[in-house]
């Protein structure tokens, strides 16, 4: 949740997108035209219902599910792998024609896949980002952007539940 003065927002897109109209537009409209602010628009979507939803099934299955003790629910990994290839060949064809997802300058659309990224690629299922060279040099590139890496020193491998994993 963020607070910011009369306006209370709850939706992690939705804040991000308020702190950088005040702060970082530069971050919506990518080089500033039209076309390249759409792209932005157009990637936040592919992240929210294409790469997310996959991406996010896979990392729950594979990290969080036994780190609460349980076993994970293969089936859902390996349907979830399927699609993930299918949207990383997407992201391929786009990132070999541009060395961000909206463009030439790093973007939201770029930016809103650390958080997940982060998770995912401790997953043995990292290789599918690996094995594509576009994806895989623009995940180098944003791992390696100094705000990245230090939102990675709040981002713990047992996703903050410490001992409560083990009650």
């Amino acid at each position: 949740v963020l607070e910011d003065g009369d306006l209370t927002l709850f939706e992690s897109r939705a804040i991000a997108r308020h702190v950088l109209r005040k702060y970082k537009p530069e971050l919506l409209v990518g080089d500033g035209s039209p076309e390249s602010a759409a792209m932005v628009d157009v990637w936040l979507e592919v992240e929210a219902h294409q790469h997310h939803p996959v991406a996010g099934a896979i990392s729950i299955q594979c990290l969080l599910v036994p780190l609460l003790g349980g076993t994970r629910d293969q089936a859902i990994v390996d349907e979830n792998v399927v699609k993930l290839r299918k949207v990383l060949e997407v992201y391929e064809a786009r990132l070999s024609a541009s060395k961000y997802l909206a463009g030439e300058s790093v973007s939201l659309a770029d930016l809103s896949h650390l958080p997940l990224m982060h998770y995912f690629m401790e997953t043995e299922y990292a290789s599918l980002v690996e094995e594509r060279p576009h994806v895989k040099a623009w995940w180098e590139e944003l791992k390696a952007r100094p705000a990245a890496r230090k939102v990675k020193e709040f981002m713990s491998p047992d996703f903050g539940l410490g001992n409560k994993a083990e009650q």
